[in-house]
């Protein structure tokens, strides 16, 4: 169930964070193509403005991914809509503090950024605060995006998401080529289009949060410090990540500005725009496996963890192999787009796209599994992977094979660097497995005691009527395994026999999908009996589908009545399109 889920989310992911970068492809594309020299220079002078709202608006996206996984994970729904009422509040300060200070600030702003001081002759300056004007009033819309992603992915709202997104990129496009053909309001009017592109995803998206069916509710009473706290400490992983990658950038600048010149540095800003491009597909994986680590590991389930260390890695080597092969393949034209009119510089570029390509393996998996870390509260050694494979060691291996490689050496560095970071992985699950393995087990990286023990743990799988029968006396041998006494374990097995007889006859039936399935796992743990059923039906909440459907008839739902009167506590949450119900015996 949980491969499902995970291509299901995959899929909007790697979507969603793609379009952006198509976004800023199309815009540099026209602006370079068909304003000139100087718009291109002032897109590229406003860049570290994007940067900076896309940096928060990512670290406010994996805080919420982390926090709410743990929160969902445990079904605490109240510290859920305290994260989600957090993340709101500190989206709208931030956007408005922002779009106050950069229009007020234009001017002073652009100088800092290196456009030098507004005299007439100078026409990079305005063109520069042109484009920043029309790019900040869509900054809101910028952040709220980045946010919704995740809450929208927790809700099952993954068709929402491929809407928002595709909606996006074809109204960007579309007004881009409006403001370039028609309206002819140079960059002021590529960054309005950008601005409403962001509003036509935002718009979307939005709607469903407005919806009675919301599962997440605002609640003022709910912001507190702590919280705050806690949701931007989430987040810090990814703002390293930032910082590593602009430090990488600068250094690398500086390496080809020696052993190759300006030519170089043209050459590297074409590899490194297809190469973001590129990038979305690890980052899109490793951005679902956050989430689910952060439920899994929450919810202390140690063979969910070990399954999606599994799926991760299959998907991450599947992809980026496929994904290779297309570069390797198509780099003359890729480069084409950019570069027509220097040779050199494009027989450079083409050369290191292809040999860049060579690392987007490893850099998938480092990335994917750093994001895994992140998710089962290894926090420093996430960190620790970003500042390696996007700054020491990528930027180390280009300086030294520079010196005998020239600009070969620099696009080599990023292959032996992101390869040196998974061997430094390696070798610290490794030396925490006790031996050296490449097991799921061992790459889990599970504190030690985590979890239920092995002889404690009862879990089972089924899909029809016969499934049901089995389950429910495999549970109940289990029981009886465990020193419970017959009346107890049958107790156990018939509650575990109701509530998925009842999934099979209603929930598989109540939509056109025939790839249902019930997920059942029955845990000894401090005393307590602890079952939780997880199926992929249509929502049901039967812990409250008695108060909703109140009669006097004795025989109605007498086995949903008979299983929520003797448990000691039932607890139904909702979360990436599951139904999650568990219950303390």
């Amino acid at each position: 169930m949980i491969k499902k889920v995970f291509r299901q989310m995959l899929v909007t992911q790697i979507l969603s964070a793609m379009t952006v970068m198509l976004c800023m492809l199309v815009d540099s594309i026209m602006i370079g193509r068909f304003l000139g020299v100087d718009s291109m220079t002032a897109y590229g002078l406003a860049t570290p403005v994007l940067l900076i709202f896309a940096a928060f608006g990512s670290m406010l996206s994996a805080g919420v991914q982390v926090m709410c996984g743990k929160t969902m994970g445990s079904g605490d729904m109240e510290a859920t809509n305290a994260c989600y009422t957090v993340a709101v509040t500190l989206a709208l300060g931030v956007s408005v503090v922002g779009l106050i200070g950069v229009t007020v600030f234009s001017s002073p702003l652009c100088t800092l950024l290196g456009a030098g001081k507004p005299t007439p002759d100078n026409t990079v300056f305005f063109l520069t605060q042109d484009y920043l004007r029309g790019f900040i009033i869509g900054a809101p819309a910028f952040i709220f995006a980045q946010i919704m992603v995740p809450f929208m992915q927790i809700s099952g709202n993954r068709t929402r998401i491929i809407v928002a997104v595709v909606a996006m990129t074809l109204g960007d496009v579309a007004l881009d080529i409006l403001n370039v053909f028609v309206v002819k309001w140079g960059t002021l009017g590529m960054g309005l289009a950008s601005s409403a592109s962001y509003y036509i995803a935002f718009v979307i998206g939005i709607a469903y949060f407005f919806k009675k069916k919301c599962m997440f509710k605002f609640r003022m009473k709910l912001v507190k410090g702590k919280t705050c706290g806690e949701l931007l400490k989430y987040g810090v992983p990814t703002v390293i990540n930032q910082i590593s990658l602009v430090l990488l950038v600068f250094v690398l600048n500086k390496v080809l500005l020696e052993v190759g010149q300006n030519l170089a540095v043209a050459a590297y800003s074409v590899i490194s725009t297809v190469g973001n491009i590129c990038y979305c597909v690890g980052s899109g994986i490793a951005s679902v496996a956050l989430l689910l680590s952060s439920i899994f590991y929450s919810d202390e389930d140690r063979t969910e963890l070990r399954s999606l260390v599994k799926t991760m890695t299959r998907f991450a080597v599947v992809l980026d192999v496929a994904l290779i092969a297309v570069v390797l393949l198509a780099a003359p034209v890729l480069v084409g787009l950019f570069l027509t009119e220097e040779p050199a510089a494009e027989g450079m570029a083409v050369l290191g796209l292809r040999l860049f390509s060579l690392s987007l393996l490893p850099c998938s998996l480092n990335t994917t599994y750093k994001n895994y870390l992140q998710g089962v509260g290894r926090t420093l050694f996430t960190e620790a992977i970003s500042v390696m494979q996007n700054f020491t060691f990528t930027a180390a291996f280009a300086f030294i094979l520079s010196r005998f490689l020239g600009t070969t050496g620099v696009w080599l560095g990023f292959l032996c660097g992101e390869a040196l970071t998974f061997a430094v992985i390696a070798v610290a699950v490794w030396k925490k497995y006790g031996k050296i393995s490449f097991s799921a087990d061992a790459f889990s990286y599970l504190p030690d005691g985590f979890g239920a023990k092995e002889e404690d743990l009862f879990e089972g799988s089924l899909n029809d009527v016969a499934g049901v029968v089995r389950v429910s006396e495999e549970a109940e041998a289990f029981c009886k395994s465990h020193g419970e006494s017959d009346r107890n374990s049958k107790f156990i097995g018939l509650c575990i026999e109701e509530m998925t007889a009842n999934i099979v006859e209603h929930g598989f039936t109540k939509d056109k999908k025939n790839d249902h399935s019930v997920d059942l796992r029955l845990v000894f743990k401090d005393g307590k009996k602890i079952i939780r059923i997880r199926d992929n039906c249509v929502n049901f909440d039967p812990t409250n589908y008695l108060e909703l459907h109140k009669t006097d008839d004795p025989t109605s739902h007498v086995g949903i009545r008979m299983v929520m009167k003797t448990v000691k506590s039932a607890n139904y949450v909702n979360s990436l399109g599951l139904n999650n119900l568990t219950l303390v015996m």
